[in-house]
């Protein structure tokens, strides 16, 4: 899992991501439950049709609670994994923005 050690680096950025995190019915791959950010590392298998419209069923549930979710796709992982980092910052830039703002 490369995506793991990568993630816990961003403590220093104030974010403590925790894995395979509890909410509502579902299990999320990556969780910082400070800034209500998901990160879902996704195989093969959500390429399919129906888990793909599981997925966006899952994504807008978790939209609705207040959450934000970043998927990724194996490939991302392994062949852009500073691609997916910068994604992932940039995200935490958005929430701490918006929570600047208020």
């Amino acid at each position: 899992m490369r995506l793991w050690p990568e993630l816990k680096k961003l403590r220093a950025q104030g974010c403590l991501f925790k894995r395979q995190h509890p909410v509502d019915s579902y299990i999320l791959d990556f969780a910082c439950i400070s800034q209500k950010i998901i990160i879902e590392d996704d195989g093969i298998r959500h390429l399919q049709t129906e888990r793909l419209k599981a997925d966006a069923a899952r994504d807008a549930k978790l939209c609705w609670l207040g959450w934000r979710v970043l998927r990724f796709t194996n490939g991302d992982v392994a062949n852009s994994l500073d691609g997916v980092i910068l994604q992932v910052l940039a995200a935490l830039g958005a929430v701490a923005k918006v929570e600047g703002t208020r």
